[in-house]
């Protein structure tokens, strides 16, 4: 229960703080993409390099979130907050006052770090939420994963175009200091500690695990997927997962309970959430490239990147819009079938986009059914996780939510990428492009993998809720066996 700081703001005031920290992290996916071709120019580097600007923000990103929610279920989710606010702080000042490579880096890793903030927001608003406004509250903060990305490209076009690249991140440093104090001030403190030890040797383990792997697959179309460098990475940090998780079943106080993972109902939401951040991703990718594609293609819609940013904009307000709708459906039908509408409605609206690529209007109506499905998707997620996991736990299991959305985009990037460049055609006379079947084909893989998210959330068991009082007892292989009463 909230604790008498508690009381000094309403839970309406607390909510929208949440939702808007968690927005703040979320831009940080997209704040350097519309100056991506010019950073090998600005930080005094070559294209290879410039490009982990964006990689290193999603490694860091990933790796934290599970291990911040862990954080948060040992040391309270107000402090884990406070200092994730307090790093992006730190991170976005350093990127803005940055001129060369390596501490623009160092800024971009640290802004992924703070994105940590987004499962402890999640986790949390569902204990200070009232009962009839916690799935709202929920929908509304988890729907700032898509949203922050959405519209953080015409932000960042627009001021990088008219004003300085450098206030991109003065931008997000006002922000995050605003986020900081807010945080400090009107989220109250409430007593969600589970002490336990901190799990170094698992951190180290998952770290080192998931940045191989995740650098090999993003990095695969650039380094060739049969490159030593390529297939090192993956297969040395595939290794490295499987000794970390053979580690984590024997060590007392895991990092990440695997067993509690390895649930049916939690297993299959992960899996659903890598194949619906998948398809989150792919109309991100794909049809900022459409849009911006020369019209003498005769398929190119001559977009810059600030009207290619603006028509994608909507498509975040949708998931938004949204987020109400998905709180309805999963109080009146649960939260199993509102994430397996959200999938189909994902997968429909890549159908749209393959019947509707002629103009801009078009490939904004159909982004926006795309999204408004994420919309729907995104908040029933972590509802279902919450709903199956101990609460001492619910941190790290929305963390570990989160961090499946993030292998899936990582994957939706490679193999889209993959597309592109493997179904080309000639223009300007040497200029090698995507052809219009290159991009069709990538619909396509994005409604199958979302069609696929829905066939698996439907696997999801139907059951109650974990409550404090109860326990999991699993058989070895990590199959439920029943719920005991705890003591």
């Amino acid at each position: 229960m909230p604790s008498s700081r508690s009381a000094r703001f309403p839970a309406l005031a607390v909510i929208v703080v949440l939702c808007l920290g968690s927005l703040c992290g979320a831009l940080m996916q997209s704040l350097v993409i519309p100056i991506q071709s010019e950073l090998p120019h600005l930080l005094s580097t070559d294209a290879g390099s410039a490009s982990w600007a964006i990689t290193a923000t999603l490694l860091a990103a990933a790796v934290t979130m599970p291990v911040t929610g862990r954080l948060a279920d040992m040391f309270g989710k107000k402090p884990v907050m406070v200092v994730s606010a307090g790093i992006l702080l730190v991170g976005s000042a350093l990127a803005a006052m940055s001129s060369t490579l390596a501490p623009f880096l160092v800024g971009r890793a640290l802004q992924g770090i703070a994105m940590g903030y987004i499962p402890v927001a999640i986790s949390m608003v569902r204990e200070i939420a009232p009962p009839e406004r916690r799935a709202g509250a929920v929908a509304a903060v988890s729907a700032t994963l898509g949203v922050g990305g959405a519209l953080g490209l015409p932000l960042s076009a627009w001021i990088a175009q008219d004003y300085s690249w450098h206030g991109l991140f003065w931008l997000s440093t006002v922000l995050a200091a605003l986020i900081l104090v807010a945080t400090a001030i009107v989220v109250p403190n409430v007593h969600d500690a589970h002490p336990a030890h901190l799990d170094v040797v698992g951190i180290i383990g998952l770290a080192v695990g998931l940045i191989a792997v995740l650098v090999g697959v993003s990095k695969g179309s650039e380094w060739g997927w049969n490159a030593t460098s390529t297939v090192g990475a993956i297969v040395g940090g595939l290794v490295v997962l499987v000794a970390w998780g053979w580690y984590e079943l024997r060590h007392h106080d895991p990092l990440i309970d695997l067993r509690t993972t390895a649930r049916r109902p939690v297993l299959f939401t992960n899996l659903a959430a890598v194949l619906i951040g998948f398809g989150m991703m792919a109309q991100s990718i794909v049809v900022p490239q459409l849009l911006e594609m020369p019209t003498e293609t005769g398929y190119g819609l001559g977009q810059s990147i600030l009207h290619a940013g603006l028509w994608m904009a909507p498509g975040g307000l949708m998931m938004m819009a949204f987020a109400p709708v998905s709180s309805a459906l999963i109080t009146r039908s649960g939260a199993r079938i509102t994430l397996a509408l959200g999938a189909l409605i994902i997968g429909v609206g890549y159908v749209v986009a393959l019947a509707l690529m002629g103009a801009p209007w078009q490939l904004m109506v159909a982004s926006c059914v795309v999204c408004a499905g994420v919309g729907i998707g995104y908040a029933a997620m972590p509802t279902l996780i919450m709903d199956n996991v101990p609460p001492s736990e619910a941190g790290s299991g929305v963390g570990v939510n989160a961090l499946m959305r993030s292998v899936g985009t990582t994957i939706a990037g490679a193999v889209m990428a993959a597309i592109l460049t493997s179904d080309t055609v000639k223009f300007g006379g040497a200029v090698e492009i995507p052809a219009k079947s290159a991009f069709q084909l990538c619909f396509i893989v994005g409604a199958a993998a979302a069609l696929a998210g829905a066939a698996v959330t439907l696997l999801i068991p139907r059951r109650s809720t974990v409550t404090a009082d109860e326990t999991v007892e699993l058989r070895e292989d990590g199959t439920e066996i029943g719920l005991i009463a705890g003591g």
